[in-house]
Parts: C-alpha cells; structure tokens; sequence
C-alpha cells in the first residue's frame, strides 16, 4: 500500500462542491469523494497550522506535549506518522511548507523534504500580487489581494510542489512511497491567478453567517476593530469569500493533475489517497477574516477529508463525528504497521469498508495561551520584530495579542453530533444547540432549559482530560545508581 497525504492549507469543508456548497468548483475532490470515502464531520484539534499538525501525525491532542503554538513542532524524540513509514521502508518524500518536524528532526523521518525552486511569478521576481487598498484605508488589513499581470499558476510554489510529486510518479518509485504534499493555498491573503481569482461570482453565495456581537467572544470584535473591519460592509466579505472559493477550485485544479499521474503511474490501485486540511478560515463569516488561536467556530475546525483506498465502499458518507488525528491511526493499520506509543486516535478503516462511524463520539479541540506563558504569544521576542510593524498585515493580529492577552486565552471545545460546548479560562464560554443553530449564532451558555446539557457536557469534558492528560514513555528507565567514575 502506497500513500499520497494530499494536505491543503486552512481549507474548511462547507466550501467544497462535495460538502455541499452550491457554487464551490471542485470536480476533482468531488469524483475523489465519489469514488472513496467522505467523512462529514471530521474536526481538527487546533486551529493554527503547526499545532494541528503536530497533532495529526501523532495522535495527541494539544495538551499531551505543550503543542500549542507556531514554534513548538515535533521534536526527535517524539513520535510521528512519517516516521514509522520511513522505518517501515517506505520511500517518504515531502514537498511543500513546515510547519510540523523541528529541524533535526527530519533526518529520521523523511528520506527527502523541501520545496522545489523556479522561476519567479514574474519577471525581474515582480510580486505575482499586491495589496490594492493604501495604509491606513479600510480594506487593507483584510487579507483581500489582487493579482497583478498574468504570471501563469504553474509558476506557483505550490504547482511546483505538485509537480514534484508528478514527476516522481512518473520516473516509477522503488517500493512502497508515501508522498506528504502540505501546499499553502488556500491560505490567505485572498488572492489566485486568473482565471481562479474572479471564478466565483460574489452575488451567486449562499448567505454569510452575519455580525453577531452578543452571541461571540470579545475577540470577534476586537478582531474587527484591530483590522478595520467594522467599516466594511456585506458586499466586501462576500467578495473575500468569492476568492477564497476560486482559490479552492485552483487547489482542485492541482489535485486533478496529480490524481492524473497517479492513474498513468500505475499505482491508482496500490495507493491510498487522502485529501484533508490543518484547519478552516473564516473567509468574510461573521464579519471575520483569517483564524484566530482559540478560536473553535465549526468553519475553522471543521475540515474536508476525503480518502480513496484499494477496496473501499466507492460513494460511502460517513456521518458520525472523526478528528483530523484519525489519519495517523488509519494510515499505520492500512500499512500493517503497529505504533510504539500511546495515541488516542482511532482508525477509520471500519469507514472505509462502509461503517457510518460513531454517532456518539465527541471530538475536541484545543487553543489559545495563558499570560504565564509569553513565549507562545505571536508578538513575542525577536522572532516578530519585523512583523510587529505598521503596515505588516501581521501586524493587527500580534499587536492584539500584546495589548489584549485576555483575548487569546487557552481554550478547549467539546462537540457531538447535536452540541457543541467551549470553556475559555477567562471566562466567555460558549454553547450550541446545533440541531436548531447549526451557523452557531445563539449562545446558550448559562440558558436555565440547557443547564442539564451543559452539565452533561462539562462532566464529558473532565472525564477527557483525565484520559488524556499525559502520557507515559513505553521504555523504562533503571531505578539504581549511575556506576562511579573511574
């Protein structure tokens, strides 16, 4: 069995056609979907891009190792999926963006990383894109671009990660491979190549989940205020979220390429593909744009994972509810490998033979930072001296971190199938009855007629923490003393 992690960058799954949305352009991901397996509620364990896949390639929630922020990935002694595949004898190639192994430790776990040089999007190493609105106007910190000139998307970063993984297919691999493609679209800040920048019509969306001031955290609107969103009206989110769907459809586009090469190979029958996310983005909901550290809304933790295996129920729809580390479980038993350390993930492959999944379960999500740990804030040290300048589109988010540090403070979600309940440590929890209120607009924390909900679900919440709140090392260490020195 070979394997192809197809892993965009903060793609939520209500924005792909097969989830749903009435105008997404992603016939790729669709016939994928058609013809393997698609996991309707599966939910990431955190929201920002190194924490999550720290937790997608071993299992762990946030909490398990302190995992929680942009500078803290895996380190040699801890385990991860690439790892025991390499160990296994398969051939690892990587090709797109880290945010996952610490330098050193590559070496154990990859047979070869990195991302493929080209020429520039333009020529003289003109930017491919810019920033149409000047400093200090509305518009400027909300992540909206324009492309400029007509610099063809393959001279993207992430086409030529693709490509990489194409023309590897088609030299033939020795052996097993497993191909690990984290490409950055669709990524922010809103901008594609055209065609794929103006393919959606902003006045063909469904409705945007409105301004909701009294049913969201205080982030939302700080958020709103530290990048001058409050001024900008309907028509400049749905414009947002229009790009945001074309640049959707451009990774469809990658997709499609690969999935092409994948059949000439010869491989289609002996590879498991398996298209997912690290996270979702707001993209013009509720007046928002980007992600935010502990920020648990179903567009941010609600992914797409679609997965095509040798012999699975070709169309099946699982509906009970999966977390995004499930891959790691999934992917070891597929490959007949046996993992050497305690996880908490669980294999999908009962889902892939046609099982509806678990409507019980509850998946959760971590976030955030406590001000007795500064070094995690983004705005922190000398590594954000250059973006902790005016004009950086950075800039708003850290600056907000610095001066409200109460606004990213740690917090956990619960969800099932009907509820989903976030406790934040400074208070502002949140409560959905998700079978009436599924755009999550009223918050009925503390409501008298969900109190026996709440409840239930707070004891849920402690009972997992107790499962979950470490785990041991499976070697021993001896309890003597060491041998003197000679």
């Amino acid at each position: 069995m070979n394997f192809i992690l197809f892993n965009p960058d903060e793609m939520r799954a209500e924005s792909v056609g097969c989830y749903g949305h009435p105008v997404s352009q992603t016939p790729h991901m669709d016939r994928l979907a058609a013809e393997g397996v698609r996991f309707e509620q599966c939910h990431v364990q955190h929201t920002v891009c190194s924490p999550s896949r720290c937790s997608f390639m071993t299992g762990w929630y946030p909490h398990v190792r302190g995992h929680r922020t942009l500078w803290h990935l895996l380190r040699p002694d801890e385990p991860n999926l690439l790892r025991y595949l390499k160990d296994a004898g398969y051939d690892v190639q990587w090709w797109g963006k880290n945010d996952l192994l610490a330098p050193e430790t590559f070496a154990g776990s990859v047979n070869r990383a990195g991302r493929p040089t080209g020429p520039p999007p333009l020529p003289g190493g003109t930017p491919a894109r810019t920033n149409p609105f000047p400093p200090g106007t509305p518009g400027f910190y909300s992540f909206l671009y324009e492309p400029v000139g007509n610099a063809p998307a393959e001279n993207l970063g992430d086409f030529r990660c693709v490509q990489a993984a194409i023309d590897y297919l088609r030299a033939g691999p020795r052996g097993p491979f497993a191909l690990f493609l984290p490409i950055g679209l669709p990524h922010c800040p809103y901008v594609a190549p055209r065609p794929w920048h103006d393919l959606i019509d902003p006045e063909s969306l469904p409705p945007l989940r409105p301004v909701e001031p009294s049913a969201k955290p205080d982030f939302h609107r700080l958020i709103r205020e530290y990048r001058d969103l409050e001024v900008l009206d309907d028509a400049f989110f749905r414009k947002i979220n229009a790009v945001y769907l074309g640049m959707i459809s451009l990774v469809d586009h990658m997709l499609g390429r690969l999935l092409e090469a994948l059949e000439e190979s010869g491989h289609a029958d002996d590879t498991t593909v398996i298209v997912f996310s690290d996270h979702g983005d707001w993209a013009g909901d509720y007046g928002l744009v980007e992600k935010w550290p502990s920020g648990l809304d179903d567009c941010l933790t609600r992914v797409p994972l679609i997965v095509r295996s040798p012999d699975n129920q070709a169309g099946h729809e699982a509906a009970g509810p999966v977390e995004a580390f499930d891959i790691m479980a999934t992917v070891l038993e597929l490959a007949g490998i046996e993992p050497h350390h305690t996880h908490f993930a669980r294999s999908l492959v009962p889902e892939l033979n046609g099982d509806p999944g678990d409507p019980d379960r509850a998946v959760f999500a971590e976030g955030g930072y406590d001000p007795h740990e500064p070094h995690c804030f983004e705005g922190y040290g000398p590594r954000s001296e250059t973006i902790m300048t005016p004009g950086h589109i950075y800039y708003p988010k850290l600056l907000q971190q610095q001066e409200h540090p109460e606004s990213v403070c740690r917090a956990v979600m619960l969800r099932t199938a009907t509820h989903k309940l976030v406790r934040r440590s400074t208070g502002q929890h949140e409560l959905y009855d998700l079978t009436r209120d599924p755009r999550e607009l009223n918050n009925v924390y503390g409501a008298a007629e969900y109190a026996q909900v709440c409840r239930r679900l707070e004891q849920r919440l402690m009972d997992w923490y107790l499962w979950t709140s470490d785990v041991v090392p499976p070697d021993e260490d001896p309890r003597g003393f060491p041998a003197p020195a000679t």
